[in-house]
């Protein structure tokens, strides 16, 4: 067997972003009149892309309320005052975002924001983040019409973090264009695409308002564990689009093939049981068909295998570049 050892020029790598609508059947929108939820906790909400009961019906994404200090929802332990599930929710994305339990919401970077909903992307819809520029929430209410949020990718070239967590911050605006110049006072949530989370600022000020399509209840009852049927039921009114994007790394070598190598198979077929070459035409001609390219370490140890589509004439007239393409 015949090897031909690679120098560093035959051998490239390349990156590349592929995008992909988020949502089942790689749709990047999720129509409120679609969308169904199950049974639910006082934790979260699943939200499905059709009966859950159907065949194809997936989860799509989670709602979640969170409160600074455990409004909303029921005691977990009668016996432990101030415990509740709004609370550790609040508490848990706090430290994933922020990285620190002291540090508190804030969506213009002074108020306290005590009251927040969460949608979670399930881990199945996704390869590796939310795209920027691709997130639009349309929120329903019937007294109140509908309010479209976007994510402000199209208004700064800032790249901005909380912690070591990239964020883009929620304005209005449709079809990835703002309505208004954006400030820090007109911020309804952020987005985090590495993290895949939208939070939504579900306090009040005078710029912002989404009190009225989800007010949630700040009573510790039974009916105020319901607080994330409010988002929910503002989603199923106006809807929700979103795609995720993969950066593919890609690695091509070029294997060179010179006239004067591979003419000559190995294949013990060509010759009779006294060693005689039984295509007397490949004594002045030698011919091979490359099929496949095996590429080994220095310790012979076999790697990967290219196919070729088709086989591939060779003899001492022909040359052959033949580019291998490994994607991780």
């Amino acid at each position: 067997m015949s090897f031909s050892r690679y120098n560093t020029e035959d051998s490239v790598i390349s990156s590349e972003t592929v995008v992909r609508g988020l949502f089942s059947g790689d749709s990047n929108v999720l129509n409120g009149s679609s969308v169904n939820t199950s049974s639910y906790t006082e934790y979260y909400l699943n939200v499905f892309n059709g009966d859950p009961a159907s065949s194809g019906s997936a989860v799509q994404f989670s709602i979640q309320y969170g409160n600074l200090k455990g409004s909303g929802s029921a005691l977990i332990n009668a016996s432990v005052p101030g415990y509740t599930p709004s609370r550790v929710i609040y508490g848990e994305y706090r430290n994933l975002v922020y990285g620190t339990e002291t540090t508190n919401f804030s969506f213009d970077g002074t108020t306290t924001a005590n009251d927040i909903f969460i949608i979670n992307v399930a881990r199945g819809r996704y390869k590796e983040s939310l795209l920027p520029g691709s997130f639009g929430l349309t929120l329903g209410s019937g007294s109140n019409g509908k309010i479209s949020l976007i994510d402000d990718s199209s208004t700064t070239n800032l790249t901005r973090f909380i912690g070591e967590n990239k964020v883009f911050y929620l304005i209005s605006g449709s079809n990835n264009t703002p309505h208004s110049s954006a400030t820090t006072s007109s911020y309804y949530g952020m987005m985090f695409p590495d993290l895949d989370l939208v939070i939504l600022n579900a306090s009040s000020s005078s710029t912002v308002n989404l009190l009225s399509y989800f007010a949630p209840l700040t009573a510790a009852t039974a009916s105020a564990q319901n607080n994330h049927l409010k988002l929910y039921n503002s989603i199923v009114s106006g809807s929700i689009t979103l795609k995720s994007s993969e950066t593919v790394s890609s690695r091509y070598f070029f294997t060179r093939v010179k006239n004067s190598e591979f003419n000559y198979t190995s294949n013990p077929s060509i010759i009779d049981e006294n060693g005689n070459l039984l295509y007397t035409t490949l004594i002045n001609n030698p011919q091979t068909y490359v099929t496949t390219v095996g590429m080994y370490n220095d310790n012979n140890e076999l790697l990967a295998v290219a196919k070729l589509s088709k086989p591939l004439t060779k003899d001492f007239t022909k040359e052959a570049l033949i580019r291998i393409k490994l994607d991780y």
